[in-house]
């Protein structure tokens, strides 16, 4: 029998945990075909999430949960879950139930056609303020201009991965991890299933504006060098127009005698000069702080305790073991 993976991140999701559980509960039970596990990432909740997690998995054999020490952000709580999932496929998805997890049937349905990667593209954006959506599409395309790595839009982290990807990714050692970035880069055609995004269910969403920013550069200092190769040729620029500036000084002083004045010029030259300064140091400052977080080594998680009834990794839907009844009596 196959079984496929479901890895849910998780940060202050109390309000969503029971009923992300029903909703999911009743679409895996039309694929009875198949064993499933359950893996809920908590990423350092402030409320009663791990609490709802391991009252879970005390009650379903095929749900496991992970507790990290403190929040590391989704992008560890993707990678916790990718390198505890069995199975021959995994499938990530929140728990806020923006993504409705009756869009499983279609992924499921292009894996057993051939699909070794299924991507939920979002039809709509219309949960997402203007702006964010402008952001959003500037980001689409700046990343996917500079890049080799191109990134669809409309797609975030909710998808399906064949086995053999999974462990492409989970060979993959980098801490400073932009997960898009990486699912993208191992290649595999993908396969796509439009959906609408619903309402998030309960609480607030933790990722602001700022995270996003973070987020953002993180993609694409990941995946290009070319905001590097850009300040070359601004350096290029700014000193040619340098050249030709004081040549043209140089022209009026000797054949018109007019005297340009040095304060204004000087002045002009220094806040111009210094802002391009700034913002080179800036990203190149970017590049050398991802090196230095690499360089480190440091583990991209802490996992604090795992929570999961003694029986085999996967089990039934239904909570009973797939390897037999005295399996299921220990």
């Amino acid at each position: 029998m196959k079984k496929i993976a479901i890895v849910t991140p998780c940060f202050n999701e109390e309000e969503n945990i029971g009923p992300f559980f029903d909703r999911l509960s009743k679409v895996l039970a039309r694929h009875d075909q198949y064993a499933f596990q359950l893996i809920l990432v908590n990423d350092g909740s402030s409320d009663g999430t791990f609490p709802a997690i391991e009252k879970l998995s005390k009650q379903q054999k095929w749900v496991k949960g992970i507790n990290f020490t403190r929040n590391f952000g989704k992008e560890a709580a993707l990678t916790a879950g990718l390198n505890h999932a069995g199975g021959d496929a995994v499938i990530f998805i929140d728990a806020d139930l923006q993504h409705p997890p009756e869009v499983i049937d279609d992924f499921i349905h292009a894996w057993e056609h051939g699909a070794e990667v299924v991507l939920g593209r979002r039809i709509s954006r219309d949960t997402d303020t203007k702006a964010y959506r402008f952001l959003a599409s500037i980001f689409y395309r700046l990343h996917n201009r500079i890049s080799d790595v191109k990134l669809p839009e409309n797609v975030g982290d909710f998808r399906l991965i064949d086995r053999k990807v999974a462990d492409h990714l989970r060979s993959m050692p980098e801490n400073c991890r932009f997960m898009k970035g990486m699912f993208a880069w191992v290649g595999y055609a993908p396969q796509f299933v439009e959906y609408e995004v619903e309402e998030r269910f309960g609480g607030k969403s933790s990722f602001n504006k700022w995270r996003s920013w973070n987020l953002a550069l993180e993609g694409i200092t990941s995946f290009s060098t070319a905001p590097l190769r850009v300040w070359t040729y601004i350096g290029t620029g700014v000193l040619l127009v340098g050249l030709l500036y004081s040549a043209l000084i140089i022209v009026r002083a000797l054949m018109y005698g007019i005297q340009t004045p040095g304060y204004v010029t000087l002045l002009t030259a220094m806040v111009i000069f210094g802002g391009v300064q700034l913002i080179g140091l800036g990203i190149l400052g970017e590049y050398i702080g991802r090196i230095y977080i690499e360089a480190k080594r440091r583990p991209p998680y802490l996992i604090k305790e795992m929570v999961q009834q003694e029986t085999p990794p996967v089990a039934h839907l239904d909570g009973h073991s797939p390897y037999g009844k005295e399996q299921d009596a220990r």
